[in-house]
C-alpha cells in the first residue's frame, strides 16, 4: 500500500518546504489536509498549492490519514498531539519535524507506536535535502522502505540514532543560515567593487563549491588549505566568530536537547 493520503499539524514554512520538493518531483496524492491556527497561512499556502485541504482543526487534519506529520516548533508538539490523539488510529504513522520532544514522549500521548522523528533540512526545497531521521520501534522493514521512499523524494534521507537528531539540528538544518546573510553582504561588496549582480553571483557560486571540494576532498589537513591563501583580510577576526559560533550554537543545542 503507497502512502498517499497526508496531513500536515502546521502550514508554515517546514510545510512549503515539503510540498514543494513533491511537486518538483510529481508526487500525486490522494489526499492532502492541513491545518494551522493561522488562516492567512493556510490561505497562502493552498494559494501555492490549490491542490490541498484546509481544515477547521488538527482533528480533521489528522483523521483518516495514513502519515501526519507534526510541523510545528517544539514548545507546540505536545499540545498538537493531545489534539490528534483521538483522531488517528494504531496504523496512523506520525511524523514529528521538531528537536527535542523524543519517541518515548510522543508515544505517551499517542495510540500508535509508528513514530519517526525526522530533522529536515530547508534544502528540501529543491530535493537536496540532508534528512536524518529515526523510526520507533513498532515498524518493520516493509514499513520503514515506504516511509523512506517516500521522504528521500525531498533529499539524502537516512536512519540514524535518535540521539544524534538534535546535534544534526545544529550542525546540518540550520548550517545554512550561519553564513547566508554573509553571502549576500559578498554579493553586495562584490556589486560595490565593479562586478555586476550577474558576475558577482557566477563568481562566489563557483568558488564557494570549488573551495568545499577542496576543503573536504584535497586530502589536505584545514590548515593546509588555509595556507592557499597568504591574505586574508578578516583573519584577525576569526576568534572574535569562533567565539560567537561556539557560544551561541551550543548553548542553543543546550536548549534543544532533550
Amino acid at each position: 500500500m503507497k502512502l498517499k493520503t497526508l496531513g500536515f499539524i502546521g502550514g508554515g514554512r517546514i510545510t512549503r518546504i515539503f510540498l514543494t520538493g513533491f511537486e518538483n518531483k510529481s508526487v500525486k496524492f490522494k489526499s492532502v489536509k492541513v491545518f494551522d491556527p493561522n488562516l492567512e497561512t493556510q490561505n497562502e499556502l493552498q494559494n501555492s498549492f490549490p491542490q490541498i485541504e484546509k481544515v477547521e482543526n488538527a482533528q480533521a487534519a489528522a483523521g483518516g490519514q495514513q502519515i501526519v506529520f507534526i510541523a510545528v516548533h517544539p514548545p507546540m508538539v505536545m499540545d498538537a498531539l493531545q489534539k490528534i490523539k483521538d483522531a488517528i488510529s494504531e496504523k496512523t504513522i506520525v511524523v514529528s519535524l521538531a528537536p527535542k520532544i523524543t519517541i518515548e514522549k510522543i508515544t505517551s500521548v499517542l495510540p500508535t507506536r509508528k513514530i519517526v522523528r525526522m530533522i529536515p533540512n530547508a534544502t528540501s526545497y529543491i530535493n537536496k535535502g540532508y534528512n536524518p531521521l529515526t523510526f520507533g520501534d513498532d515498524f518493520d522493514k516493509k514499513e520503514k522502505r515506504k516511509v523512506v521512499k517516500l521522504l528521500k523524494k525531498l533529499g539524502k534521507t537516512f536512519e540514524t540514532e535518535e540521539t544524534k537528531l538534535e546535534s544534526y539540528a545544529i550542525a546540518s538544518a540550520m548550517l545554512p543560515t550561519y553564513f547566508w546573510f554573509q553571502w549576500q553582504e559578498m554579493e553586495n561588496i562584490a556589486v560595490k567593487i565593479g562586478l555586476t549582480q550577474d558576475e558577482a553571483r557566477k563568481a562566489m557560486k563557483s568558488t564557494f563549491k570549488k573551495a568545499m571540494k577542496l576543503y573536504y576532498d584535497s586530502g589536505m589537513t584545514p590548515d593546509e588549505v588555509a595556507d592557499l591563501i597568504p591574505v586574508k583580510p578578516i583573519g584577525e577576526y576569526e576568534p572574535e566568530i569562533k567565539d560567537i559560533l561556539k557560544s551561541k550554537l551550543l548553548g542553543l543545542f543546550e536548549k534543544i536537547k532533550p
